[in-house]
C-alpha cells in the first residue's frame, strides 16, 4: 500500500516558518497536484516527502511507516525534477539504469525492466547517444524513464514540464497520464501550471503561503470555489470580481443590478463571475458596459468590457464582432454567480 499521510507538517528556517501544519492523505495509487503560485510551500512539501528537506514538525508516512527520519533511497520513492539532472558523459541507456546497476540488479533483470520502460517513452532509438543530442522534451522522457524503472512505490514530480514548450508539454502531459495508469503508483506532481493540474489531478491540493488553500477534484474547486483565491487562481480566462452590496434579492450598486441566487444578508459582497457565463442581450442586460479590447483566440474571443468603472471579460463566439467603443449588453444567469464575503475571502453559501 504505496500511501502518502503527512500529520501537522511544519517546516520552518531559523525563526521563518513557511509551512504550518500541513494535512493531508493521499491513497494509494491516487493522483495528487500541489499547485499554486511561486513561493506558496509546494516545492518544499514535495522535498520533505522525498527526504530532502529536514522536517521540522509533525509525521511523514509512506505505506503507514514513518519516514522523517528515513534516508531518501529507504523511502520507496522515485522523483523526476525540472532540470533533468542527466549524466552528460553518460549514454541514454546509461542514465536510465544507473541507478539499478548501483543498487546491484542483475544485468539480465536490468534488460528485462529497460524494454518496456524505453518503448513506453518511445526512446528504443536515442539509447546511445548523449543528453547533448537530445532535444529539450526527448531529455525530460530519460528523466521519467531513469524514475520509472526503478518501480518506485511513490513518482514524485517537481514541475517536470516548466522548461518544455506548450506542444511538448501536452504530449508528454499525456505519457505521464498513461504512465501512472499503467504503473499504478501512488503519484505527486508539483505545477504552478493549472492546466497541468487539471488535466492530470485525481485531486487538487491549491495552497497559499505555506498552508492547503482548498482540496478537491478539479470540477470541485473549479465549480465551486472556496475563497477568493481559489477562485481567482483556478480558470483561465480569470474569474471576474464585482464589489456590490446585498439588498433585497438583489446585488447591485446601482449602475449594476444581479438577481441573487439566494438570500443574502445585507451589506457588501464580492460577486465571482465566470467569462464564459455571460451572454449578450441588450434586451434583457442585467449590465451594461463598453468594449475596450477585443482578442481573437482562435475559436472564442476575449472581450473586455468597461462597466461603471470595471473591466470585465467575457468569453464570446469567435464568429462574434465587437467594435471598440460600442456598447453592449450583458446577462448572466444568477445560478453561474459565485458570492464571497470580502472582508474574509470566504465563500458565501446558501
Amino acid at each position: 500500500m504505496a500511501t502518502v499521510e503527512c500529520r501537522s507538517i511544519r517546516k520552518a528556517y531559523g525563526a521563518v516558518e513557511v509551512m504550518r501544519d500541513f494535512d493531508l492523505k493521499i491513497a494509494d495509487q491516487e493522483f495528487v497536484v500541489f499547485l499554486g503560485p511561486s513561493g506558496c510551500g509546494k516545492s518544499t512539501m514535495l522535498r520533505m516527502i522525498a527526504g530532502l528537506e529536514d522536517i521540522t514538525g509533525g509525521d511523514l508516512l509512506i505505506g503507514g511507516e514513518r519516514m522523517n527520519d528515513r534516508d531518501p533511497g529507504d523511502r520507496g520513492i522515485a522523483m523526476v525534477f525540472q532540470n533533468y539532472a542527466l549524466y552528460p558523459h553518460m549514454t541514454v541507456r546509461e542514465n536510465i539504469v544507473f541507478g539499478l546497476e548501483r543498487a546491484g540488479v542483475a544485468k539480465g533483470e536490468i534488460d528485462t525492466r529497460l524494454a518496456p520502460v524505453v518503448e513506453a517513452l518511445g526512446l528504443q532509438v536515442y539509447l546511445s547517444r548523449k543528453p547533448t543530442e537530445l532535444s529539450g522534451g526527448q531529455q525530460q522522457r530519460v528523466a521519467i524513464a531513469r524514475a520509472t524503472i526503478k518501480t518506485p512505490e511513490v513518482f514524485l514530480f517537481d514541475e517536470p514540464l516548466s522548461n518544455l514548450d506548450a506542444k511538448l508539454r501536452g504530449s508528454l502531459r499525456v505519457e505521464i497520464a498513461r504512465l501512472h495508469n499503467d504503473l499504478k503508483t501512488t503519484s505527486v506532481y508539483v505545477t504552478h501550471d493549472q492546466l497541468e493540474a487539471m488535466t492530470l489531478a485525481d485531486r487538487i491540493v491549491l495552497m497559499k503561503d505555506g498552508r492547503i488553500e482548498q482540496m478537491g477534484t478539479p470540477e470541485e474547486i473549479y465549480q465551486t470555489p472556496q475563497t477568493l483565491f481559489a477562485a481567482g487562481f483556478i480558470g483561465t480566462p480569470n474569474m471576474n470580481f464585482l464589489e456590490l452590496n446585498a439588498a433585497d434579492d438583489e446585488l447591485t450598486d446601482g449602475a449594476v443590478r444581479l438577481k441573487s441566487p439566494f438570500s443574502v444578508r445585507p451589506g457588501p459582497v464580492t460577486v465571482g463571475i465566470r467569462p464564459g457565463a455571460f451572454k449578450l442581450d441588450d434586451g434583457a442586460a442585467s449590465l451594461q458596459g463598453v468594449v475596450e479590447r477585443n482578442e481573437f483566440h482562435g475559436e472564442t474571443r476575449l472581450v473586455t468590457v468597461r462597466v461603471n468603472g470595471n473591466d470585465v471579460n467575457v468569453a464570446a463566439p469567435a464568429s462574434g464582432r465587437f467594435k471598440k467603443g460600442e456598447t453592449v449588453g450583458l446577462v448572466v444567469d444568477a445560478q453561474d454567480l459565485h458570492l464571497f464575503d470580502p472582508a474574509t475571502g470566504k465563500r458565501i453559501s446558501g
